[in-house]
């Protein structure tokens, strides 16, 4: 077995990280010392180790300060195109380190921090995820933030505080249950109040048609104030900004109410107001209709709209000839693009400004609105897809709701003229879905209200065109467009993988970071000895940590010479951690007999009032209490949940991995970007042709990936055809022991029915055909396992899958966003630093 790395190698992986020389180490200590002894300690003796991380982030916050404050001048100066990135959910993580990483301080904060005595990863673990999102959609909203500032791109993006964001998730007894996180509790060194762009935001109240045109009055008043937080680019001195709205009630109770006790209730009654921004709502792909939803929705667009057009009618800052006061060029300055239907109210609000507010006739408006929104698709799952009750928009919203109704009767007349008599396509194509509950179909408003409509990989955007908006793509096929999702090469390779970055680097130099398509001159070195030992070198130090992460934090000893077979993801039933969890069944009834290579699985989190999802977590821990605990097995087999899945976390598993499973029922996975992840950080993909993999495949060859089951054209004939769970069950002996140990309490002795949900689901009403996967799926896992017995075949196939990763920058990503759909021009010139003369 490999011996343990020592401190010093962890010295040694930490300090090649930054791929740039050593800055000033002097003048760190100094600003460190500056602020731990005046901002921080001030009259306490003793500093703790929290005061040392805040010490270390404001003495790096300091080198983004000023490039900050000149980039911001840099657009008011250049006057450039603009584009606002509206989404619900921004999964952040940490800070620090990207930064670092980013501005190209980490080799000096690494000697500064060693020279003060103190341990730079240990500070580090110190910062709060800022977990303001569920998983792929809030991740991804990050990744494009990095590659816009990075591409020199005037951008920002605009979101909720969220005083709590995702839930900490603890497994008590095995089952998940959900704590509170307080991510702000000991405050935040990376944002700023932002108090005098402080916003008003209107909720309820009645609409006045009157003869100076349309009011909406007697409505109830939310502040929304900014925390912004700088976003850097890489090594180009760009930061841009993120802009997070808090809710705040006004101050405007009546103080003679003091007298007849209504103003400590009048007090209290705030709460009420700043709720809109307490908590994000914790579901992922599962729509849940809520009146707090719809005002946390609404919020963020009325309070970002009214940035928008105050920012427009500034520029440029200071010079009142060039003040715009008519909105009619809105689309050629401002771009906005909205990350699913989540922010869609963005598009009746505009309307209402430019109607209302602006008095526009309706077709300049709507010429103005269309050509400035863009609307990305993130799913085809028809639970996900929002559809918000009339009524409630009537009383919380009615003038939007009206204006709904408008572009609603102009959408069906147009379409009416297309397709004469066609009442089944204007049924289908409405945004009102009558019933009994009449709704409105977000997404449908989306796409009309919009130039632009995407899928985030090619196999999605061609079964939104083919299915879900299929009349839509009828009428307007120039509208919709593919942008398949990709991440951030600086948090997902030089940030968590300092070894491989490391590796890569020496062979092909340091400029795939910021191009990573110079990733396929691996090619040439796919035989080559010594970069197969590196990366294999490189791989088995990520495990050897990574197993001390776990004996130290989990208490779980594993052979670090076991395959790390991973899959972590939200649990969600079309992800399919099933068909993982038969396979874990059917690996420990063979190893029972027949001793095979071990094997080692990680899991996620459930939404909170997802019963099915929670069950599956259950199912999985009980699988490992068993397997974990038979002495025939002994450490050959290890089934492992890691609890608390965050970003921070990911950064620990995914440069350890063996083996990325990405196995959902093709055609209900929009992209993926963990697939993505693992890849880059030579993980091999089991999985099916759905999402992103198909596109992987094809960058890596297919011959490089596991792939196996049904493809997309043949899970449609199947639901033509129908799909019988009982005639596998009856039919693969393997399936059926797998099935009747569940059934029959061998994973639960104390409770033999505790998962008879799972089994009368899997049998009776799977909607995601896990048993038509099972025995490809089995198959698949056996020459994964004869692959991983030849090292260095293995690691071969991964220099093919790394050097496929080129297309899956979320650079690329974002360079055809702006291209195709914003009508902006990425660039990678550096803007003068601080200290650099001005041009």
């Amino acid at each position: 077995m490999p011996k343990p790395l020592t401190d010093q190698d962890k010295r040694k992986q930490i300090s090649v990280r930054g791929l740039a020389g050593v800055e000033n180490v002097s003048d760190l200590k100094t600003n460190f010392n500056r602020h731990l002894h005046f901002t921080l300690v001030k009259d306490r003796n003793v500093a703790t180790k929290r005061d040392y991380y805040f010490a270390l982030a404001n003495t790096v916050r300091d080198h983004l300060v000023g490039r900050w404050i000149r980039t911001q001048q840099h657009y008011y100066e250049k006057d450039p195109k603009r584009v606002y990135y509206l989404s619900l959910e921004f999964y952040m993580g940490r800070t620090l380190q990207n930064t670092m990483v980013n501005l190209a301080l980490e080799n000096a904060c690494d000697e500064a921090t060693y020279q003060l005595g103190l341990d730079m990863e240990e500070l580090q673990d110190i910062e709060e995820d800022a977990g303001l999102g569920n998983g792929g959609l809030g991740r991804l909203a990050a990744c494009f933030l990095d590659s816009m500032a990075s591409l020199g791109l005037a951008a920002y993006g605009y979101g909720i505080r969220y005083e709590f964001g995702i839930f900490n998730q603890k497994i008590v007894n095995g089952w998940q249950v959900e704590e509170a996180d307080d991510w702000l509790r000991y405050g935040n060194p990376w944002e700023k109040a932002r108090p005098e762009y402080m916003r008003p935001v209107h909720f309820y109240g009645r609409v006045e048609h009157t003869p100076e045109g349309v009011k909406w009055v007697d409505t109830q008043v939310v502040l929304a104030l900014p925390y912004d937080t700088p976003v850097p680019g890489y090594r180009n001195n760009v930061v841009n900004t993120m802009r997070l709205w808090s809710a705040k009630a006004p101050c405007d109770f009546n103080l003679k109410d003091f007298n007849v006790g209504g103003y400590i209730q009048a007090v209290l009654d705030r709460n009420l107001a700043e709720n809109i921004s307490r908590v994000l709502y914790p579901n992922d792909n599962f729509f849940e209709g809520k009146e707090l939803r719809l005002k946390q929705e609404y919020f963020v667009v009325a309070a970002t709209l009214q940035d928008i057009v105050r920012r427009f009618k500034s520029s440029k800052f200071g010079s009142t000839e060039v003040v715009r006061v008519d909105l009619s060029t809105l689309p050629d300055k401002v771009a906005i693009q909205l990350n699913d239907t989540h922010p869609a109210m963005a598009i009746p609000e505009l309307m209402r400004i430019l109607l209302d507010t602006e008095h526009q006739t309706w077709e300049k408006a709507w010429d103005i609105c269309t050509r400035t929104c863009a609307y990305t698709n993130h799913t085809v799952l028809p639970e996900a897809l929002e559809r918000w009750p009339t009524d409630l928009l009537q009383n919380l919203l009615p003038r939007h709701l009206e204006i709904i109704y408008e572009i609603n009767r102009r959408h069906l007349e147009r379409i009416a003229k297309l397709y004469p008599g066609d009442h089944d396509r204007l049924r289908r194509m409405s945004l009102v879905e009558e019933g009994d509950q009449k709704k409105i179909n977000m997404a449908h408003l989306c796409i009309v209200g919009s130039h632009a409509v995407n899928g985030v990989a090619r196999i999605h955007s061609d079964i939104l065109k083919a299915t879900l908006f299929k009349d839509f793509y009828e009428v307007e096929p120039h509208k919709f467009q593919n942008k398949t999702n990709g991440i951030t090469p600086r948090r997902w390779l030089v940030m968590c993988n300092p070894g491989l970055a490391e590796v890569i680097a020496e062979r092909i130099g340091e400029d795939y970071i910021r191009d990573l398509d110079q990733l396929k001159k691996l090619l040439t070195f796919v035989d080559d000895d010594s970069l197969i030992h590196d990366i294999a070198k490189v791989k088995q130090e990520n495990k050897l940590k990574f197993s001390a992460y776990l004996e130290e934090h989990y208490k779980v000893k594993i052979n670090p010479n076991s395959m790390f077979d991973v899959q972590v993801k939200r649990i969600h039933e079309y992800k399919r951690q099933l068909l993982n969890c038969l396979h874990i069944i059917t690996l420990y009834n063979r190893e029972f007999w027949h001793p095979c290579d071990s094997m080692f699985s990680i899991f996620s989190q459930a939404a909170p009032g997802y019963h099915t999802a929670k069950l599956i977590i259950r199912l999985i821990t009980a699988i490992g209490e068993i397997v974990n605990h038979d002495t025939v097995v002994g450490d050959r087999l290890k089934v492992i949940f890691l609890e608390n899945y965050k970003v921070t976390l990911a950064e620990k598993i995914i440069p350890a991995s063996d083996l990325s499973e990405q196995i959902s029922t093709a055609g209900t996975e929009a992209s993926g970007t963990g697939n993505m992840k693992f890849m880059l950080n030579g993980a091999l993909t089991i999985g099916t042709m759905d999402g992103a993999n198909v596109e992987m495949a094809e960058e890596a060859g297919e011959e490089n990936l596991f792939i196996f089951g049904m493809r997309v054209d043949d899970v449609d004939a199947m639901d033509k055809s129908g799909y019988d769970a009982m005639d596998y069950y009856n039919r693969i002996p393997e399936l059926k022991q797998a099935m009747d140990q569940i059934a029959g309490g061998f994973f639960s002795p104390d409770q033999h029915d505790l998962f008879k949900d799972i089994v009368n689901m899997l049998l009776h009403h799977d909607r995601f055909k896990v048993f038509a996967d099972y025995e490809a799926y089995i198959k698949c896992q056996e020459k994964v396992n004869a692959l991983y017995k030849n090292p260095k075949e293995w690691t071969k196939m991964v220099i093919h899958n790394i050097a496929g990763c080129g297309k899956f920058s979320s650079d690329r990503t974002i360079s055809q966003y702006a291209r195709e759909i914003w009508g902006m021009e990425p660039s990678l010139e550096r803007i003068p630093a601080p200290d650099d003369p001005r041009q």
